[in-house]
């Protein structure tokens, strides 16, 4: 495994945002987002089946929006601190999620990934966390049923995205007492919103806000919340106890190399060279490339491919004698169940 020194060392000529990159990536991104939401609206007219699949275009061009606010989130998209609050702001209203409320649990997700003895530390996230399997065959029956059921692909990746980025972001969920700021964070991007969907529906009509508005949402959400959960927990990911967790065997052996088509790692705002991020989340998207392909050490990383991510939907348990994440169905035949 490499040093953690060197890598850290490596990475540090790839974190400097660069002015251009950025603003042009904020173009094409919020330019994209407008202009084929602007055609879903004048397809309207025409036929809702011509507009729903504009919608998938629309939600490409949000993912890549939320990157940009991923980025702000981590400090990586501009040099100003106060322009990183401002762009991931503004992003926030676009996608559904307040910023500063996001940042700080998404903060704690840095600190704790991976680490099987600090699993708490990221409050309730299904998504980059796991139980064990010891844990779940301790369960009483309709505990098991429910953590399989909140775990299935179908709930997981498709039904509950949308449930989460429409209404559960509308409340400071799973927020500590002094997280006075967030709060308010939240309230605030819900006022911003109420604003603009106000005004959007007295002009265009609120059915046609809905019409255009939901479909890709419910399709970014998911994809969004697929990238996030195939990241951290595919087959070979690597759980480990506090006492031999680091920052580079959690990056390199815990997070995975998602390796897309050009377009769709373009739509996707690079992130899935993810265990680069997780090694210098202050890199920004548009430079994870460069340091992945500068360094050997980062090919140690699990490689996954769109078969292979789908196919990791299934990984939830961690079994501490495999070493390695399993379905339900292998604790359940070994249990008896």
């Amino acid at each position: 495994m490499p040093q953690m020194d060197q890598m850290l060392s490596g990475t540090k000529g790839f974190q400097a945002p660069i002015l251009t990159r950025s603003l042009g990536q904020l173009a094409t991104s919020f330019g994209g987002f407008v202009a084929t939401c602007t055609a879903m609206y004048l397809s309207l007219a025409v036929s809702l089946w011509i507009t729903l699949p504009i919608s998938v275009l629309a939600a490409g061009f949000l993912v890549r929006i939320f990157i940009i606010q991923h980025d702000c989130g981590h400090g990586s998209f501009f040099i100003s601190r106060r322009a990183n609050e401002l762009i991931g702001s503004l992003c926030s209203v676009m996608t559904l999620t307040p910023y500063a409320f996001w940042r700080r649990q998404h903060a704690r997700h840095h600190g704790s990934w991976n680490n099987l003895d600090r699993r708490a530390a990221s409050g309730l996230d299904i998504y980059s966390s796991c139980i064990t399997v010891a844990e779940y065959r301790a369960l009483d029956r309709w505990r098991r049923y429910l953590v399989r059921l909140t775990n299935h692909p179908i709930v997981a990746n498709l039904l509950l995205p949308p449930l989460v980025f429409v209404i559960l972001y509308r409340v400071p969920f799973d927020a500590a007492k002094g997280w006075r700021r967030e709060r308010r964070g939240v309230y605030l991007t819900n006022l911003a919103l109420a604003v603009l969907i106000g005004c959007l529906g007295l002009a265009l009509g609120f059915g046609r806000v809905a019409a255009v508005q939901l479909p890709i949402m419910v399709i970014a959400s998911i994809a969004g919340v697929w990238l996030f959960s195939i990241q951290h927990r595919f087959e070979h990911a690597q759980w480990m106890p506090d006492a031999s967790w680091s920052f580079v065997a959690a990056s390199l052996g815990g997070t995975s190399y998602l390796r897309l088509p050009r377009l769709l790692q373009w739509f996707t705002g690079n992130i899935g060279f993810h265990h680069v991020h997780h090694v210098n989340p202050r890199i920004p998207n548009y430079r994870l490339e460069e340091c992945h392909n500068a360094d050997a050490g980062f090919q140690l990383a699990s490689t996954l491919t769109l078969r292979t991510a789908l196919q990791a939907l299934r990984y939830a348990l961690w079994d501490s004698d495999l070493e390695r994440l399993v379905p339900f169905r292998a604790a359940a035949a070994n249990s008896g169940d």
